[in-house]
């Protein structure tokens, strides 16, 4: 294969594969801006992921299994929003309970749909949507242009994520009740409706990073699909600075690790495939080093607001 076209085809492979960091990682980032802090990423990728296959295989339609997905994470959030805003629950404490009830509760939506079987059910994965003119752009074209409509639309949410914490007033809003809530409530802001507008969004984005992975990747739901995906997302949105568009920006790299250990594998370099799992852990480590230095979170993340007390609750 020509050296040009290895380079395509690698840069095809990052930007896939970048599709549920992004997600996840803005979701966290969403819920994170309004002071909300959630650790149960791993589990709503898990059980959106199983909704997300079965809607599909189901219904026939992977636009209805991505909707399922969709509602699924942001039940989650939703009850993540009311344990922690309403109840004033631990955010922390509230958050791997949720993960470990929705990683066990996807395994068993999955045997009580479908069984055990010989041969695992499968859906069509999602196609390649070439947008008329730009996919002729010569290497870009190949790399930016034809790939699938998760791709188009994680960008575009990247770019419209950016623009509305940074250019509208609902952004400087969502921004401020992570900041100061105290501040936020005495203009008028309602923190409580920020709060849980943002946890259930950013959960519907978390459930639709893990519907991505059976429609784009295997065809199917597998208990291990996710493999950490959702924990490195959160480091992902402390190593973006907890904004939009450097989130998507140091996506890349972690999908560039992600991909550069799955290449690794397949071509046999002589690496022990053991140490070849680890390495996107491995680079999580060594890029938030330097990166909890410099990275910047909101002021009252992971704290609950209570408006009686006026403060920290």
């Amino acid at each position: 294969m020509h050296v040009s076209q290895q380079i395509i085809t690698l840069a095809r492979l990052v930007i896939l594969t970048l599709v549920p960091y992004v997600l996840a990682a803005q979701g966290t980032m969403l819920g994170g801006r309004a002071g909300v802090f959630s650790v149960a990423q791993e589990g709503i990728m898990l059980v959106s992921a199983v909704v997300g296959f079965l809607g599909a295989y189901y219904t026939g339609s992977l636009f209805y299994g991505a909707l399922l997905a969709m509602l699924a994470g942001g039940l989650v959030g939703l009850a993540f929003a009311y344990f922690t805003t309403t109840l004033k629950m631990d955010q922390f404490v509230i958050g791997l309970a949720l993960f470990f009830a929705t990683a066990g509760l996807s395994t068993l939506i999955y045997k009580i749909a479908i069984g055990v079987t010989l041969k695992p059910p499968l859906i069509p994965t999602l196609q390649d949507i070439p947008i008329p003119l730009l996919e002729r752009i010569p290497f870009l074209g190949d790399i930016l242009f034809r790939q699938n409509v998760f791709v188009y639309f994680t960008i575009f949410l990247s770019v419209g994520l950016w623009y509305l914490l940074y250019r509208t007033g609902l952004g400087l809003e969502i921004r401020s009740v992570g900041e100061n809530p105290l501040a936020a409530d005495s203009l008028g802001v309602n923190v409580t409706l920020v709060r849980y507008a943002t946890t259930i969004v950013g959960g519907m984005l978390m459930g639709l990073a893990g519907a991505y992975l059976p429609m784009a990747y295997t065809g199917t739901f597998t208990e291990d699909i996710v493999r950490g995906r959702g924990w490195l997302s959160i480091a992902l949105t402390y190593f973006g600075g907890w904004a939009p568009h450097t989130i998507f920006l140091a996506a890349l790299f972690f999908a560039g690790v992600e991909v550069f250990a799955f290449r690794a594998q397949v071509t046999g370099i002589g690496i022990p495939y053991q140490f070849l799992l680890m390495l996107p852990y491995i680079a999580t480590i060594l890029v938030m080093i330097p990166g909890f230095r410099w990275a910047r979170e909101p002021a009252f993340l992971g704290k609950n607001y209570d408006r009686e007390k006026r403060g920290i609750s």
